[in-house]
């Protein structure tokens, strides 16, 4: 009876504790949120970034313009790395190409010393370590009975004595009139020649037999020789009835230097000629194909130009290359199956007057010029000096030419 007492939960925790403890830990996550989670207030945002941006420009950008500087930087690395390759390739292929000259010079060297008579002491490896490198060497292909036309190309555009030197020293141009020997070595047309190089010092010698039918064989013979004498860019052979204008070839070869393997020319597909007693024969048509059948493309044989490689090609194989009767279709089939780019250029075989004058006029001289009807140009003892005066670049433009 009488009074009743608060009812106790036996050992647990008073209910007063606990509504105690609820209301605390409200306020406390109260103060907790508004600390923490604070919503900041747009013009503050805006001013601190303003801020940032004052004092570190260019530290903050769009997510899509890291994307794309992303994208740029992946593709000029990419860029690089092949340019890199590139580079490493070319400059392996001028290795081995080097290489592959110095082996050429070698056995041209050596079969000189076998083959030739004694010209002096020295081995071939120790000429061979003489080489001098030059620009290009220009062989004039001449024949014992050709003086007079020598001397119209000596009067017109070839330079003479010291002028001569002074080319091969100033522009690395090599310049030589090319000719073997006769039937009867030691005989009158070779003591003629040797007087005529002791004047005017201005031939290369090969170990050679002149004869029509052996420009095939004199061709091969002079790459390989001029091979194992200079270190050249370029070697190219001309016929002693052509003009030339020496600064537009410079011109011409200073744009394919950075190629390996160049065959330039005026690019022509002439008839297979099966007939005999007519000029320019061919003997081994049925090779050829059918009756009527063209030649594959080879340059005309009044002036053709091919790069080092092509050059010590011929010198390391010279000995297994076939020889078809026409030299110029001779040195078109050494090229077939190699990985050699043929270049046709019109520049190297211009008509004489007008044809030749009306492009040097507009201040487009041509390389070289000659008269298709006559395989040279027509005449060319009386004619050369009127196609030099009407078409020639100038005496002044080789030394004012940049290569």
């Amino acid at each position: 009876m009488g009074l009743s007492r608060p009812h106790k939960a036996g050992n647990g925790v008073s209910t007063r504790w606990v509504f105690i403890f609820c209301i605390a830990s409200f306020f406390l996550g109260v103060l907790v949120i508004n600390r923490f989670w604070a919503i900041p207030d747009p013009a503050k945002i805006d001013e601190e970034a303003s801020s940032v941006e004052k004092h570190q420009p260019g530290a903050l950008r769009p997510i899509d313009n890291c994307e794309k500087k992303d994208a740029s930087v992946g593709a000029g690395d990419i860029l690089s790395q092949v340019s890199q390759t590139h580079d490493v390739i070319m400059t392996l292929d001028k290795t081995i190409s080097s290489l592959e000259m110095q082996l050429a010079a070698t056995r041209a060297a050596k079969v000189d010393d076998e083959e030739e008579s004694p010209m002096g002491t020295k081995s071939g490896s120790e000429r061979l370590k003489e080489r001098q490198k030059v620009f290009f060497v220009m062989g004039i292909i001449t024949a014992f009975s050709s003086r007079k036309r020598r001397e119209s190309i000596r009067e017109t555009w070839m330079p003479r004595g010291e002028e001569l030197r002074k080319l091969e020293r100033e522009k690395g141009i090599i310049i030589r009139f090319v000719i073997g020997h006769s039937a009867t070595p030691g005989g009158v047309l070779d003591r003629a020649i040797d007087a005529e190089d002791e004047q005017h010092k201005d031939f290369l010698r090969l170990n050679h037999i002149e004869g029509y039918h052996e420009l095939s064989s004199k061709t091969q013979t002079y790459f390989s020789t001029a091979v194992a004498k200079w270190d050249a860019d370029f070697y190219i052979k001309v016929d002693d009835d052509v003009h030339i204008n020496l600064g537009m070839v410079g011109s011409t070869l200073a744009r394919h230097r950075s190629k390996p393997r160049v065959y330039i020319g005026c690019m022509k597909s002439g008839p297979v000629l099966a007939q005999k007693g007519i000029k320019y024969h061919e003997p081994e048509y049925w090779k050829f194909g059918e009756e009527g059948n063209k030649y594959f493309r080879h340059a005309t044989g009044q002036i053709y130009i091919i790069s080092k490689d092509l050059a010590t090609y011929i010198s390391v194989n010279r000995h297994i290359l076939h020889k078809y009767a026409n030299e110029d279709v001779s040195l078109g089939s050494w090229f077939i199956g190699l990985d050699v780019e043929h270049i046709d250029d019109r520049s190297l075989c211009c008509g004489t007057p007008p044809d030749c004058e009306w492009k040097a006029q507009a201040g487009n001289p041509c390389a070289a010029s000659f008269d298709w009807s006559c395989s040279g140009i027509c005449k060319s003892v009386e004619r050369m000096e009127e196609v030099h005066q009407r078409c020639g670049e100038g005496d002044e433009a080789i030394w004012h030419t940049s290569f």
